[in-house]
């Protein structure tokens, strides 16, 4: 690929949003439009459903183990395998291998013959491009007469009459369907008629078709809303690409006419030709132009770099005391509450559009100073070898966890850039979305911490393992630390990269430790990995019960230093010196009245007494059951209090 078609890449789909109604890769997708430089709207259209005692799929093979059929024709690489573990269920895997290994086998293209492979067989035959059931036909032709065979077909979702009548019209003397999965509309499809909307409303300005049932879906829950017509219109002044012929046919028979296909019908070609023929089929479609976002400088913009977050992380002056909470997008929020109830925790985590909606939302609900991204300081265990679980209550749950020497060879080194590329994605698309004056926060779990939560593997209230390993052979601490440090610098200079413009690390955990403890197992870590980062970015050292280390806190090298709401915000100041501070609000303060609330913030407010460098916040994460109405009385007593 060269130069110019890599600038093609990055910068031809700035401007644009791209909806697409993929499923199984839907991430994938997103990501190529990410790099594509669009802003991904990936929703999906239908789910898979197994045939539970799948008596046709058995019917079928009784009779292929007696020779039955002349061919089976496998439609689909997922199909296939499935075929094959519904037999595995029920035969022994050798005698489910002879039966297919004594007929002709066709495969509709390469994942089916990939499917196939992986199962030890050959394909007979291997249907070209574009992989329509026309050609399947004539492949099948070219090969031999079709009269008087017996042919098995495994099916998608939905049987194609059309295809089975064909194949019958050629001469067959039989065709059987074998289904192995149905396919039906998401359990919630909150999302997708969300999707809809933004069409209508002209908000999307391309869509990616991937397969053809994804377009009868969306028309099936557009009708459902008395909105099919619009919907329809709606296409008209959007770009539509098709991933081939089989998708372009039914988008025709529903009266849409794509505006292009791939010359390969897989999803990367599929963008890529969005990149380099979206901006100018739009522009034929609409008569304007989408602009491209001009690639972001070096510096920070005028208006991030003098925000009110910014400048007091530097201790500079500024008209108001800036604010932000931690968990700010959290089960405290309606807005956060409502996409949560359709998605897993890690699921949410995991999803860049769904991660960017709640951290973007919760900073325009609140109207606080900075976004902080929506993850978890655990994301970072799953690259680095561990195997992580969100019970839906009960918190994280580590199932393999450290503990001792004989886990250190086990521990994988992190590329944070493609190991945890989702969260990349996230602060991206993030950065598009946040107004530009507001800055973005990223965030990693401090080295303590998160050597506290791999050893325990859950929450604990002894750290009864942590102190074993602590206290123990102190090579395995120091190497495990160092091993943490090196995946954590990876990951939080990823998150710089992407777009974040400050960095918190939460020590949640260190306020068990005594002071002597803190300086010998903690602090150089800290230190390493503060030193690690990228220069001039703002860092941020939160930890709760530290009180004991503020001699040690300053030496960290973090700019900014949070102080839990467990010392006054004016002695702690004293004690760390010269360093931007921010707190300290007892967060159980916000479930009284707003009287209350207001009453405290002040006295937070006149303990510093306008000194440069305070970014009010609490004194740990917000509790889940807190009123908005008390929220929003911190809020606005921040920003109208004055000297």
């Amino acid at each position: 690929m060269t130069s110019t078609s890599d600038e093609i890449l990055k910068t031809g789909l700035s401007g644009f949003a791209v909806a697409s109604f993929e499923s199984r890769m839907g991430r994938e997708m997103e990501g190529l439009i990410l790099r594509a430089g669009g802003t991904p709207r990936v929703v999906a259209s239908m789910r898979e459903i197994p045939i539970e005692e799948n008596q046709e799929a058995f019917a079928f093979f009784e009779k292929l183990k007696t020779g039955h059929f002349n061919e089976v024709i496998f439609l689909t690489g997922v199909g296939t395998k499935a075929l094959f573990q519904i037999l595995e269920a029920k035969y022994p895997a050798s005698h489910v291998y002879n039966a297919f290994k004594s007929t002709t086998l066709v495969a509709r293209g390469p994942k089916s013959a990939k499917a196939l492979n992986d199962y030890k067989l050959k394909p007979t035959l291997t249907v070209p491009e574009p992989n329509t059931w026309r050609e399947i036909v004539s492949t099948l032709e070219e090969r031999r007469s079709l009269k008087n065979l017996s042919i098995a077909v495994q099916e998608y979702g939905v049987s194609n009459p059309e295809f089975l009548q064909t194949l019958r019209d050629k001469g067959a003397k039989e065709v059987v369907s074998v289904p192995v999965y149905r396919w039906a509309l998401p359990e919630n499809i909150q999302p997708l008629t969300h999707v809809i909307d933004l069409i209508l409303k002209n908000e999307i300005q391309m869509v990616l078709i991937t397969s053809a049932q994804q377009m009868n879906n969306v028309l099936e829950v557009a009708q459902g809303l008395g909105l099919e017509k619009q919907l329809l219109e709606a296409f008209s002044r959007t770009v539509i690409g098709s991933i081939g012929p089989i998708a372009s046919e039914t988008l025709r028979a529903k009266g849409i006419e794509p505006d292009f296909e791939p010359e390969h019908g897989k999803m990367g070609f599929l963008v890529k030709e969005a990149a380099e023929k979206g901006r100018e089929l739009y522009k034929k479609k609409n008569g304007v132009s989408v602009q491209i976002r001009s690639s972001p400088p070096p510096n920070l913009p005028h208006s991030l770099n003098d925000s009110l977050f910014m400048k007091a992380c530097r201790q500079e002056n500024v008209s108001r005391t800036p604010l932000w909470i931690m968990r700010q997008a959290g089960r405290y929020l309606p807005e956060y509450r409502a996409i949560r109830s359709t998605v897993s925790f890690l699921t949410l985590c995991k999803r860049p559009d769904l991660a960017a909606e709640v951290t973007v939302s919760a900073q325009e609900v609140l109207g606080v100073d900075a976004a902080i991204l929506f993850a978890d300081i655990l994301l970072i265990s799953e690259p680095m070898g561990f195997h992580l679980e969100f019970a839906e209550s009960g918190g994280p749950v580590i199932s393999n966890p450290f503990r001792g020497a004989q886990d250190l060879n086990r521990l994988r080194e992190v590329d944070g850039v493609k190991d945890l590329s989702y969260v990349m994605d996230a602060v991206k698309l993030i950065r598009q979305r946040l107004k530009p004056n507001i800055p973005l926060i990223g965030f990693a779990g401090a080295p303590f911490t998160l050597a506290s939560y791999l050893i325990e593997g859950h929450g604990s209230k002894d750290y009864f393992e942590t102190r074993s390993v602590m206290e123990g052979e102190f090579a395995v601490w120091d190497e495990l630390m160092k091993r943490i440090v090196l995946a954590t610098t990876s990951y939080l200079n990823g998150q710089v990269e992407a777009g974040a413009q400050a960095l918190q690390l939460f020590d949640s955990w260190v306020g068990i430790l005594s002071p002597p403890e803190y300086k010998r197992f903690v602090l150089p870590y800290v230190q390493q990995l503060i030193h690690g980062l990228k220069p001039h970015i703002p860092i941020i050292y939160f930890g709760t019960e530290t009180g004991p280390f503020y001699p040690f806190l300053k030496e960290t090298g973090a700019s900014v230093i949070g102080v839990d709401w467990h010392t006054p915000i004016d002695q702690a100041w004293n004690q760390l010196g010269g360093v931007a501070v921010q707190g300290n609000l007892d967060p159980s303060v916000l479930l009284t009245t707003p009287e209350k609330v207001r009453q405290e913030t002040q006295k937070i407010l006149n303990q510093v007494n306008g000194k440069p460098g305070h970014i009010f916040n609490l004194g740990h994460g917000i509790l889940p059951n807190t009123p908005m109405e008390n929220v929003h009385a911190m809020i606005e007593t921040v920003k109208n209090w004055k000297l």
